[in-house]
């Protein structure tokens, strides 16, 4: 069984025993976490698409890591203007592992 899932606005597909890293979420290292935004599930042949949620499903997750990603460096220049910036940026992430998919 698998599903498509929103959060952080983005899109993933999930099955259970998955880690994936999403946007950050506000949760303690270990907890369990209620995603609710499911898209799509989907079982062998039989897929239910919801417009734009299925009714009643949700996807439980836990906890397992809170960090960042490495460094993004950005560097913007204009030639033969004497203008140069160095910038860098490293975005939050949570990891999580999917632990139940209900329909």
């Amino acid at each position: 069984m698998y599903a498509v899932i929103k959060t952080g606005g983005k899109q993933y597909r999930v099955v259970s025993g998955e880690k994936i890293k999403v946007e950050q979420i506000p949760a303690e290292v270990g907890a369990e976490i209620t995603l609710d935004q499911v898209l799509m599930v989907g079982e062998g042949e039989s897929v239910k698409i919801g417009s734009p949620l299925v009714p009643g499903a949700t996807v439980t997750a836990k906890v397992i890591a809170q960090g960042r990603h490495p460094k993004v460096k950005i560097f913007k220049m204009r030639r033969r203007k004497h203008y140069q910036k160095h910038q860098g940026h490293r975005q939050n992430f949570t990891e999580i592992e999917i632990s139940g998919i209900a329909a």
